[in-house]
């Protein structure tokens, strides 16, 4: 018996001790060559395909410079900064496996008054002041010869971001000579000076959109007038935003744009949420919301109802209503995945995008032309007015009425494009004078000599700032994040026509929704069962009304001509009940969606709270068989 107490004494000592052996060695093998693992189901803390191409194509030593102040003050903010610098460096060392010899890491402590902290003030980052601490540095430079580029401070809150961020580094410097992209818009895009009234009481102007700032970064941003007759030669990629009250001259200009073989992206609009809000009504402002390029759509083979939106019940949205209510609004739309182009590289990595009061295309493109699908509704779709959405209003008189069209939201034309202009430039217009401008001699061309691009979205309130950023205080100042996909979207398409789709996979992994498709889906078939009720009352209602007409026109003698004979009074208790049967049954549709929803969602919720507990105890009751077994055999 002592002799089997001391077996099992030794063999248990042996285990522990080679345990921690075992151990030991992971983490120094770890240390070594340190590997993560990614449980997340988008992968997002793996390097994307997109990284790893950039980084393989490397033939020359890129040197990254990482800064990290390592203060001995032990504060809140220090801390959790520390820990997120220890991330970044992960990510650099991942970056270094892939890249080998051609990328070098370099770490500093820029402490004050030291030759790192002058090295950081020369790669240009800046420090964050923190409690307890002067100066706090968290940055790095991106360096090939004399190309520099900087990222002044790593926020954590752009941690999804920070591939990207990193990745767009490293091919600026690779890639120094920026595309240049034009802007056209008809909204405040670059922001607009302030009122020198207003700025004496504190509210200077409006900055830049979001967009414009992004796209510095990446590209040279040009600014397009409105009432511009020439696109700049030198642009490559043509965005317009939005293009209300746009001349036939400067649709001439973008016409030749195209056929000279430049690259269109189109933001129009069928009422546009933005422009609403600039529109003063006392100070005469108004005059439609909407925008288009018709003679141009005109020569593609397209239309676009600048007067109709798309309502849609599997992707609207909730706003806010009185009282804080939430409000269903079935024209303000939530695309995930069932609306978007899965196939196209542009668009396949989004997962969410808000269109709000979007139009839709119609018509079939012209010969030469080739359209893909980019952004589109559900059958479960139907035009309404837009003035009416853009005012919170309903579906009219007849309902919501599925139409079973799914409706084009966005598209791209490739191939060979044919002027809109046939007769040459716009020319009989008249000049100040009153007379006749002199027709100058037409050397327009008619057609494109090579293959273009045109994508066209039926929406550019989604570019705003408003339906696409959530901005947070917090400790280190005001911290953006995306709400969804849209300004992902935008510059996907901006790096594609472009010509550098690299960044794109890199970019859109940095937003992840998952609504609750299955939960929209009950609730949009719901609703049309409930629209299908209203309506037949509607109809009962008409047809009882059109009966009673009838008999009220039958001869009777003119005293009584409005005392109700016993037909009528029958017809009318007779509505009366169909009325309150189909009320009741409403009630009833409308308690059992609500039950239905609510079912569904605690079901998630339980399935989230419990899953992972009721693996953990499964696995171990499982071990603790194995182990009764292999014992009870012994």
């Amino acid at each position: 018996m002592q002799k089997k107490s001391l077996e099992t004494f030794l063999y248990s000592s042996a285990g522990i001790v080679l345990m921690l052996a075992a151990l030991l060695a992971i983490n120094v093998i770890g240390g070594v060559k340190p590997v993560r693992v990614d449980l997340t189901e988008e992968k997002a803390f793996t390097l994307s395909a997109g990284t790893r191409s950039i980084l393989q194509k490397l033939d020359t030593p890129v040197k990254i410079r990482f800064y990290c102040t390592q203060s001995e003050t032990a504060t809140p903010e220090t801390v959790y900064l520390k820990n997120y610098a220890r991330k970044v460096a992960d990510l650099l060392e991942e970056y270094q496996q892939v890249a080998g010899k051609n990328l070098l890491v370099e770490k500093y402590d820029p402490q004050p008054d030291s030759d790192a902290e002058d090295s950081a003030r020369l790669d240009g980052l800046e420090p964050e002041p923190l409690p307890g601490v002067e100066r706090f540095y968290l940055g790095l430079a991106v360096s090939l010869a004399d190309e520099r580029v900087a990222l002044p401070f790593l926020e954590p809150g752009r941690e999804r971001q920070l591939e990207y961020d990193l990745t767009r580094a490293i091919a600026r410097v690779l890639t120094p000579e920026k595309p240049t992209v034009g802007i056209l818009s008809g909204l405040p895009v670059f922001g607009e000076a302030g009122n020198p009234m207003m700025m004496q009481m504190g509210q200077p102007g409006t900055p830049p959109w979001t967009l414009i700032e992004q796209l510095r970064q990446d590209f040279n941003v040009q600014r397009i007038e409105m009432g511009t007759e020439k696109i700049d030669d030198a642009v490559k990629v043509l965005v317009v935003i939005h293009p209300k009250d746009i001349s036939d001259a400067t649709q001439f200009a973008i016409d030749q744009f195209v056929l000279r073989g430049g690259k269109l992206i189109a933001f129009l609009d069928a009422q546009s949420a933005v422009a609403s809000r600039q529109q003063n009504p006392m100070m005469g402002g108004g005059g439609g919301t909407s925008s288009s390029l018709d003679k141009l759509l005109g020569a593609w083979g397209l239309q676009f109802d600048t007067h109709q939106v798309v309502a849609d019940l599997n992707f609207k949205m909730q706003l806010g209503g009185r009282d804080g209510q939430p409000v269903d609004a079935p024209a303000w739309l939530a695309l995930t995945p069932d609306g978007i182009n899965l196939d196209d590289v542009a668009t396949s990595p989004l997962d969410t995008l808000w269109l709000p009061m979007s139009g839709a295309f119609t018509g079939e493109p012209a010969t030469g032309l080739k359209q893909t699908v980019l952004l589109h509704s559900t059958g479960e779709s139907q035009l309404m007015d837009g003035f009416m959405a853009g005012m919170g209003g309903g579906f009219g008189p007849g309902g919501f009425k599925s139409s079973g069209v799914n409706y084009k939201l966005a598209v791209r034309l490739t191939g060979t494009f044919k002027t809109a202009f046939p007769g040459g430039r716009p020319g009989n217009e008249t000049d100040s004078g009153g007379t006749n401008r002199v027709a100058a001699p037409d050397d327009s061309l008619k057609q494109s000599k090579v293959e273009t691009s045109v994508v066209l979205f039926g929406d550019a309130d989604l570019l705003a700032d408003d339906f696409s950023l959530r901005r947070v205080d917090s400790p280190f100042g005001p911290m953006v994040s995306p709400m969804n996909g849209n300004l992902n979207l935008a510059q996907n398409i901006v790096e594609q026509m472009a010509g550098d789709s690299q960044l794109i996979g890199i970019r859109s992994r940095a937003t992840l929704s998952r609504p609750f498709t299955r939960v929209k889906k009950i609730q949009a078939e719901a609703e049309a069962r409930g629209q299908a009720k209203i309506m037949e009352l509607q109809q009962s209602l008409s047809d009882t009304q059109q009966r009673l007409a009838a008999l009220q026109t039958e001869k009777k003698d003119k005293d009584q001509r409005f005392i109700l004979s016993a037909e009528q009074r029958a017809e009318l208790e007779n509505f009366r009940k169909k009325q309150a049967e189909v009320s009741k049954e409403l009630k009833q549709a409308q308690k059992d969606l609500r039950k239905e929803v609510v079912s569904l969602q605690t079901r998630l919720t339980w399935l989230n709270i419990l899953a992972m507990p009721v693996a953990v105890a499964v696995a171990g009751l499982g071990l603790a068989a194995i182990k009764r077994r292999k014992t009870s055999a012994k």
